[in-house]
């Protein structure tokens, strides 16, 4: 068996159909190619880039202020106290295996979200809206946020913190 030249034409030539489902594909690969930077900087959908290097001690100490400065409207069903804000910066701190604390927030309201965690890497997914954030150890990540529906909003944990990941929750109530 000897390795032999293939036959002078071994392809089939293009035909119309297959022109024209390239030349499909090449354009709508070029349309999402400038809408993806375009829509980056036109849309009003970017979460802030603002995130600083912090202790998780001092932000616990601080989440800690926060909810003790917060006007308390409840607590959950797992005993997490329910706070409503009274400036715009809200803390939400992450921990195996809790969000905390609750929040309560006016809608139409701005507010900057500090974000950080104690102890491990977790994600915060605020359902049913599409909006993901990673919450990493040793930094305060700062994400502006207004709530335009009113409604409560379950934070889960998208990012495998431990055992009990299934059960991290947290709650965003907007009124």
């Amino acid at each position: 068996m000897s390795i032999s030249a293939p036959e002078r034409v071994w392809w089939t030539p293009v035909d119309k159909d297959e022109k024209i489902w390239v030349t499909i594909a090449l354009i709508f690969c070029l349309v999402t190619f400038f809408m993806m930077p375009f829509y980056h900087v036109v849309g009003k959908q970017n979460t802030s880039s603002e995130s600083y290097r912090i202790d998780p001690a001092e932000f616990e100490k601080r989440t800690e202020l926060f909810i003790q400065q917060s006007e308390k409207v409840g607590e959950t069903a797992n005993g997490l106290p329910i706070v409503k804000p009274r400036g715009e910066d809200v803390y939400l701190l992450a921990r195996q295996f809790q969000f905390e604390p609750a929040l309560q927030l006016e809608k139409g309201k701005t507010y900057r979200f500090h974000l950080s965690s104690v102890d491990v890497q977790h994600g915060m997914s605020i359902l049913p809206l599409n909006m993901n954030w990673m919450v990493i150890p040793e930094y305060d990540y700062i994400v502006t946020i207004t709530p335009t529906t009113s409604g409560e909003f379950p934070i889960v944990c998208n990012e495998f913190c431990g055992a009990a990941h299934h059960a991290m929750l947290g709650m965003i109530i907007v009124k």
